[in-house]
């Protein structure tokens, strides 16, 4: 549940939101934050077509989005206004977790804590204000009903209300501005828990609050948890709930919508039916990304138990290295220094490598971890319009978070060997010329197989050593048998990845196979390929290349 935690907290004040509302960018922020990082604009930089209708988040499309930014994207993100809002007197402010926030464009008076404000208490927006996502950085400006127009992500809150109370730590204080204190009392009306002084001083004794009824904070989290889930209410009509769902906007609408509002010709669909199957296209989009979180978790063992492996490895040959360098004179403990030196450098190489694969990994599986169980703990919900509203941005993040551990993700990139060992056989008469050399017979080649092919009596066969094989190699043996089961027999000895074997029996079966050698010995085959000639001239082959090239051998 921790990796969950940064996807339940607002981009602007860095802690976890409260009563968040969906940006047509798909993007979540706390109402109050929105407030503060309006800006309001001129009547002429704000034409009526780039209002924001807030009717579902799917209004807007990217392109709009970005016929609208009021801020370039082209730096980081954010920019000056119209050459004239970015001036000394406005400076931006940085949240805790780095979003640039703009001050709101007139001064603010002290909040009133004592009540909290009502869907329809907010206080007006300024005309032609604009606010821009504290994440993409998209701009748009609000319409006539400002921050009202956007839903209310109530899936999002419940998520991060049942996270609050599986902590089970101290109830803070909601008002204290600086550092929360513990809260001692909870006002069932207001829904806000209070330390002794913000009590005093917002929830007075007297006037229409004395009739609210105070509660200790335990038994006021309870009762948030036991009370029932407000009814999903449609953002044009705030009377009528939401009971369809409009395939070509994807957002919930009410009936009136679809008599008198912009859906009345778009295709709709029953609202449950599209709840169960976005549920299960996440649910489906979740499987492909637990298998990878699972085989990066895997990954990561592999990685750390490599590091261990490096570590042995490392102390092994620098101690065999240093046994056979004290048995030499004077001459030889001068270069025993530049030995360990290039010995050192290599397993420092190997441990920065693969620890900064590790850290890379583990951050990315931290990602993917959180996003994993905040999609989990969102299917959770049982409100059909607040999943909606939330599911299409939420799958097409877990897709690109499963794209991110694609191919070569989890491939190790280094190895745990040092493939270095000390010839002190001929020392004394060459210890000016003393260096490391290749002891180790090389891996065994891959056959190319998309490389591989036969036309008529003729086959291609091409192969390469491991990605990660640093052994020199001095060339290498492909071998063939007869066509007929019979014994492997050497066609070509060469230093040439490709070769071409003409000659072969029309209509045969020939298996094959490569070595490499170098001045240690012969290393293993690779693996036996299978290849079936055609069965007479006029029969071309299959995945025949003309661009390859190599030593042309006849049998």
């Amino acid at each position: 549940m921790d990796e969950m935690e940064e996807e339940l907290k607002c981009p602007v004040c860095g802690s976890f939101f409260r009563e968040p509302i969906i940006l047509p960018c798909s993007h979540n922020i706390c109402l109050a934050c929105a407030r503060n990082i309006l800006v309001q604009t001129p009547d002429a930089e704000s034409p009526q077509s780039s209002r924001a209708s807030g009717s579902g988040v799917s209004d807007y499309d990217y392109l709009d989005l970005d016929k609208m930014s009021l801020y370039s994207e082209a730096d980081s993100g954010y920019g000056s206004y119209g050459g004239f809002v970015s001036t000394p007197t406005t400076p931006c402010q940085k949240s805790p977790n780095g979003v640039r926030v703009f001050p709101p464009s007139v001064p603010q008076p002290p909040p009133q804590h004592h009540l909290l404000p009502q869907p329809g208490s907010l206080p007006p927006i300024p005309r032609n204000s604009c606010i821009t996502c504290p994440q993409c950085h998209r701009s748009l400006i609000l319409d006539d009903r400002g921050l009202r127009g956007f839903p209310k992500n109530r899936v999002l809150e419940g998520v991060v209300d049942r996270y609050q109370q599986s902590k089970a730590a101290a109830l803070k204080c909601q008002l204290c501005e600086k550092s929360p204190k513990e809260a001692t009392v909870m006002c069932e009306q207001c829904d806000v828990f209070y330390c002794d002084p913000c009590r005093l001083r917002c929830h007075p004794p007297r006037g229409p609050l004395a009739k609210h009824r105070l509660v200790p904070p335990a038994q006021g989290r309870i009762s948030r948890r036991t009370s029932p889930r407000k009814i999903s209410t449609c953002t044009e009509h705030e009377l009528e709930n939401l009971s369809m769902y409009c395939v070509q906007c994807k957002t919930p609408v009410c009936y009136q919508c679809l008599e008198e509002g912009k859906h009345g010709t778009h295709e709709v669909k029953a609202l449950g039916a599209m709840w169960k199957l976005h549920k299960g296209q996440l649910s489906q989009a979740l499987n492909g990304l637990s298998d990878r979180a699972t085989e990066a978790k895997e990954f990561l063992v592999q990685l750390r138990n490599m590091v261990q492996h490096i570590q042995e490895n490392g102390v092994e040959f620098e101690a065999c290295l240093v046994a056979q360098c004290d048995a030499l004179i004077d001459a030889l403990n001068r270069r025993k220094a530049q030995l360990l030196s290039q010995v050192n450098k290599e397993h420092e190489h190997k441990l920065k490598v693969v620890r900064d694969q590790i850290s890379h990994c583990t951050v990315k599986l931290r990602q993917t971890t959180g996003l994993m169980e905040y999609c989990l703990e969102v299917i959770k919900e049982n409100d059909p319009s607040g999943f909606l509203q939330i599911s299409d941005a939420l799958i097409r993040r877990v897709h690109m978070t499963e794209g991110q551990w694609g191919k070569g993700t989890l491939t190790p990139r280094m190895t745990s060997d040092f493939d270095l060992t000390l010839d002190s056989g001929p020392l004394l008469q060459t210890i000016h010329q003393l260096d490391f050399v290749q002891m180790k017979v090389p891996a065994a080649p891959m056959l190319q197989l998309e490389e591989c092919c036969t036309q008529n009596n003729s086959a291609t066969l091409s192969w390469k050593q491991p990605p990660l094989s640093t052994i020199a190699v001095e060339g290498y043996i492909l071998e063939l048998d007869d066509g007929n089961g019979g014994p492997f027999r050497e066609v070509y000895v060469g230093t040439e990845t490709i070769c071409t074997v003409d000659g072969l029996h029309f209509n045969s079966t020939y298996k094959s196979r490569v070595k490499a050698f170098n001045a240690s010995g012969v290393g293993q085959y690779s693996k036996t390929l299978i290849m079936q000639t055609s069965e007479s001239m006029l029969h071309t082959s299959i995945r025949a290349k003309d661009s390859l090239k190599g030593p042309v051998c006849n049998i």
